[in-house]
């Protein structure tokens, strides 16, 4: 079996979606789906169990010989929420227990590191994984700073024993963006924020540039569709001899007004964006560019080029915003 934890969530499902087509394995989907965008990410989904976070380490342990990979996407994955010990609880704690029942049992663990953990920027964003080059980053809320633990715990392990999963990666997400996020609220990406904003308006709101290096709506992402990111899975699902860290971007930042374009591109709709102040709560945290480093990624043979923002804007909307049923 394959175990995806979060698997009612934005990626998950999608992975869950891609899985059910290219693996002959049941896949159990570990997650709450507690609200009615949620559980739909995962209605048309052929799901041999649905587990509940609270029961998914008993689950492991009863059925852990029948289990082949686990795909740890669960967190909570709020970049404002503040409660650091359940944050640690869910991202750091059960993280390490997933490693250790995974190297015990031979069983291959892929897990969702973050973007986050690069902090501002000010350091890069080199996916090197030693312990030196990580003690250079600085997080700049408590979800990346627990994406940096497990992440730097990893290290850790590596250097001071022999002993790992069958298989391991943990995956850096940039701004992924895509269906079935419809859930996450205030922390969709951008894209259905906008399209919901131009829909209802016919305008889209930028964030004004406090920044004199980024004119307003120049401020910089590495957006990444959703589809590229369960390609990267699929490929180290498939290979058994690659381990590691991995940036999960596109190496190629592009701002906020070409992805507001691209939008109203989409619907045939001439541009028309206002630039409005910037939140207080997010102008210590906010970062004006990120762009992946990918050279490790593809040196370790991951060759599939990736989507341009304007067609993974243009499919997003065209084939699930603007569609009757929105869900993949």
């Amino acid at each position: 079996m394959i175990v995806i934890t979060g698997g009612a969530g934005f990626i998950g499902s999608n992975l869950a979606a891609a899985l059910e087509q290219h693996s002959n394995e049941e896949i159990v989907v570990c997650d709450y789906a507690s609200t009615d965008e949620k559980w739909r990410n995962i209605s048309k989904r052929k799901i041999k169990d649905l587990i509940t976070p609270d029961n998914f380490l008993d689950w492991m342990s009863a059925n852990i010989s029948s289990v082949s990979t686990v795909f740890h996407l669960g967190a909570i994955s709020s970049t404002v929420e503040r409660n650091v010990d359940l944050i640690v609880a869910n991202n750091y704690r059960l993280s390490c227990n997933l490693w250790e029942i995974c190297t015990q049992h031979n069983v291959k663990l892929i897990y969702a590191s973050s973007a986050a953990v690069y902090g501002d920027g000010s350091s890069g964003f080199n996916d090197d994984f030693t312990l030196k080059s990580m003690s250079k980053l600085k997080p700049l809320n408590p979800y990346g700073w627990s994406k940096f633990l497990f992440d730097r715990k990893v290290a850790h392990y590596l250097s001071n024993y022999t002993e790992t999963p069958k298989k391991w990666a943990g995956l850096r997400f940039f701004n992924v963006y895509g269906p079935n996020e419809y859930h996450k609220g205030n922390q969709r990406s951008v894209v259905p924020q906008f399209w919901e904003q131009i829909k209802k308006t016919g305008q889209a709101r930028l964030f004004k540039s406090l920044n004199p290096k980024y004119p307003d709506g120049n401020q910089m992402r590495d957006f990444i569709h959703v589809e590229d990111c369960i390609s990267i899975m699929i490929w180290l699902y498939d290979e058994t001899n690659i381990s590691g860290l991995f940036n999960v971007g596109t190496g190629h930042a592009r701002t906020f007004e070409d992805l507001a374009k691209s939008i109203f591109k989409s619907l045939e709709i001439e541009p028309n964006i206002k630039y409005v102040d910037m939140p207080k709560n997010i102008l210590s945290q906010y970062q004006y560019h990120t762009e992946a480093r990918t050279e490790r990624l593809r040196a370790a043979g991951y060759n599939n080029p990736f989507i341009s923002l304007e067609d993974g804007i243009h499919s997003y909307v065209q084939d699930y915003l603007e569609s009757k049923d929105p869900f993949r």
